[in-house]
């Protein structure tokens, strides 16, 4: 299990620079995929190989909106959302997160990922946002009855 500490986000559009260069429009994606490429390298885990299930849940900060003002600023208002219903959307989090493993030599190729399990949720005041990221082998299979 890892858990890493940073701003989760989301790998999307690039732009192609002046000489042809492509690069990632966010700035904020290359610190989250290094903090996730720092935790994995610094398991003592040789590289996964197989297939494998991956399951990240991600702390993402809860908008100051969904609090009080005040002395109740610390107080969620009634109608503060349990769930993160808006963007980052958890495709593109997943993404940038899986590439932030691969860099950290935790398996070979996204490929390997069968099964990634994603999970959104906002972080506890005042604790840090980031993500748990647990990596098993994908157990074997049975077909689904339709």
């Amino acid at each position: 299990m890892l858990r890493v500490d940073g701003e989760p986000a989301p790998q999307g559009s690039k732009s192609v620079g002046r000489y042809g260069g492509i690069y990632e429009k966010s700035k904020k994606v290359k610190p989250w995929r290094d903090a996730i490429r720092a935790a994995a390298l610094a398991q003592d885990d040789r590289q996964l190989a197989g297939p494998l299930t991956v399951e990240i849940t991600f702390r993402l900060r809860r908008p100051a909106s969904h609090y009080g003002v005040g002395r109740n600023a610390h107080v969620l208002k009634p109608s503060a959302p349990e769930h993160p219903e808006t963007r980052p959307d958890s495709d593109k989090l997943l993404r940038s997160t899986l590439d932030g493993l691969k860099d950290g030599r935790l398996y070979g190729d996204d490929g390997q990922v069968t099964d990634p399990l994603v999970h959104k949720r906002y972080a506890r005041l005042g604790r840090p946002t980031g993500a748990i990221i647990t990596i098993r082998p994908t157990g074997p299979d049975e077909e689904p009855e339709l």
